[in-house]
C-alpha cells in the first residue's frame, strides 16, 4: 500500500466502527459507479476498467471533477487511490479491520501541493467535513441491512 505524506500540509486520519463484515464494506466501497446510490457528497462516479492497480476512475466532489488512479486493491483490507489536479497530490487510503464482529475502517488522506498550502484553511475545513459525511454515509449503508 502507498502510504499517505505524512509531512503533507494536510492530511486526515478518520475512523469509523461499523457493525457489518469487511465483506460487506468492500463491496460497498469498491463499487465505484454505485458512490451515488449512498454518498450524497459525490456525483458521476465512473470506473475505467476492472477494480485492479493502476484503473483510472472520474468523480465529483465540490463541483470539482477528480481523475484519480487505483494503487492499492487487496480484498476485505486495502483500497486506496492517488489524484493530481490543480497543481494538488493526493493519497487516499481505506483500511478494514475485523474486530468482534465489526469492523474498524480507517479512511487516511494527504494533500500537497502549492495551492494546498495557499488555500489549506478553506480546504481543511471543507475536507474535514467531506471526510466525516463519507464514513457516516458509509456506516449508515453498510448497516442498514441489519436494522
Amino acid at each position: 500500500m502507498k502510504n499517505i505524506n505524512n509531512n503533507a500540509p494536510l492530511k486526515y486520519c478518520k475512523t469509523i466502527l461499523i457493525n457489518s463484515s469487511p465483506e460487506k464494506i468492500w463491496e460497498v466501497i469498491t463499487d465505484i459507479n454505485q458512490w451515488t446510490s449512498w454518498e450524497t457528497d459525490i456525483k458521476n462516479p465512473k470506473i475505467n476498467g476492472h477494480l485492479k492497480p493502476n484503473t483510472v476512475f472520474d468523480f465529483k466532489i465540490n463541483r470539482v471533477k477528480i481523475r484519480s488512479k487505483i494503487h492499492t486493491v487487496e480484498p476485505f483490507h486495502h483500497f486506496g487511490w492517488t489524484a493530481k489536479f490543480f497543481g494538488m497530490y493526493i493519497i487516499h487510503n481505506m483500511t478494514l479491520t475485523e474486530t468482534k464482529g465489526q469492523t474498524l475502517v480507517s479512511d487516511d488522506e494527504s494533500l500537497e501541493g502549492v495551492i494546498v498550502r495557499l488555500f489549506k484553511k478553506l480546504f481543511d475545513k471543507k475536507l474535514e467535513k467531506n471526510k466525516q459525511n463519507w464514513l457516516e454515509q458509509l456506516k449508515k449503508e453498510c448497516e442498514k441491512s441489519i436494522n
